[in-house]
């Protein structure tokens, strides 16, 4: 498994200066040191985790998101979901993969599903900032994966975009 810490620092435990600066500058959470050991310690039961390369992690709610490289979600996501289970069983919450670099509407979809988005709007508010409005089936509000306003924070924390979620039948109104 490849990470922005070198394996050195993973399996001694201890932080070269490189990658001690790295945590000091916030490029590198104690989440991303401790899924990145965890992963380390899966790599003999799935072999399928020496090729992804883990960029980082963010907690959400009661939601781990780990960010990896495009052909690595589905490297990991091969093993039937046998990895996020044992990820999920060692930390107690959710585990999701998502794309680390990507456009915004599969990034989007990525974390509302199975819930399947109607549109995407972008709304320019008068102090210049911007809105992301994702508009979703009524049916579709049920079948999320987390609540909204932890989707909100989770989008936020990962691309810095704030969400406007409505269903399709309030914007019909």
């Amino acid at each position: 498994m490849k990470t922005p810490l070198c394996n050195f620092c993973l399996k001694s435990g201890m932080l070269c200066p490189k990658c001690e600066e790295k945590v000091r500058a916030g490029e590198i959470t104690d989440l991303d040191i401790k899924i990145a050991k965890l992963l380390l310690g899966l790599e003999e039961k799935f072999p399928v985790l020496q090729d992804i390369y883990l960029h980082r992690t963010v907690e959400t709610g009661n939601i781990i998101t780990l960010l990896v490289n495009r052909n690595d979600v589905s490297r990991i996501l091969s093993q039937g979901g046998k990895i996020l289970r044992a990820i999920g069983d060692e930390t107690g919450k959710k585990v999701r993969i998502l794309e680390y670099k990507g456009d915004l509407r599969k990034f989007l979809e990525d974390i509302f599903a199975p819930a399947s988005i109607v549109t995407i709007n972008t709304i320019w508010l008068p102090d210049g900032s911007t809105e992301t409005r994702v508009i979703l089936s009524e049916r579709d509000l049920k079948r999320l994966p987390a609540s909204v306003e932890t989707l909100k924070e989770l989008a936020r924390k990962i691309r810095d975009v704030t969400l406007r979620i409505e269903s399709e039948t309030a914007r019909a109104r």
